[in-house]
């Protein structure tokens, strides 16, 4: 009894978050009009991020999509403690969805939130990505800094969205590359030049 209660309530709490997240903002998330999920697998590096608990004082964060045989994504997120000087690493699952540019992401149960690609490189070398609540934002790439001028660019647009781009924290990266433990080399792509350091 005391387990299904505590369901109700997580599950309460997740519904309350939806409606403040969609309805009390002026946060433009619409996708982007197309996507092509084989290009944007692989690695990305983590540039900037709004600040939150689940990487909090997190540096050289990786994220690495992969493409499973069931049609499902593995989602490979990992870290830098630079407290303790070791990697932490979660292990997620996504799937797409009807709208493109849109992922359903999960790294706990059944519990998915939305993956709002708000804004690709014409290379897929780099990423605007949003969420369904407007305290989510990141800026990814496929190479550890990105050119100042196309910076700039995505925080434009970014700001033209509604966000406050002042709240952005820029991730520590270096240019070494990143293997998380346990992680198979098949994980990441090496079909896709240009994309990767």
């Amino acid at each position: 009894m005391i387990r299904y209660m505590l369901t109700l309530i997580f599950v309460g709490l997740l519904l309350t978050g939806w409606a403040c997240g969609r309805g009390t903002d002026n946060i433009d998330r619409q996708t982007v009009q197309t996507f092509d999920l084989s290009r944007f697998l692989g690695e990305w590096y983590e540039i900037a991020r709004y600040d939150h608990r689940f990487e909090r004082n997190m540096e050289e964060v990786r994220a690495i999509y992969r493409l499973k045989e069931n049609g499902r994504i593995e989602v490979i997120n990992s870290g830098l403690d630079p407290k303790t000087g070791t990697r932490k690493t979660a292990i997620g699952k996504a799937h797409t969805t009807d709208q493109p540019g849109r992922l359903k992401v999960s790294f706990f149960w059944i519990f998915y939130s939305d993956y709002n690609i708000l804004a690709l490189g014409e290379a897929y070398d780099w990423a605007l990505i949003g969420s369904r609540s407007a305290d989510y934002l990141w800026i990814l790439a496929r190479t550890p800094q990105l050119p100042a001028a196309t910076l700039d660019h995505i925080l434009q647009l970014a700001r033209e969205r509604g966000y406050d781009t002042s709240r952005l924290i820029f991730v520590r990266q270096t240019s070494a590359p990143v293997q998380p433990a346990g992680t198979p080399a098949s994980a990441t792509r090496t079909d896709a030049p240009d994309h990767r350091p």
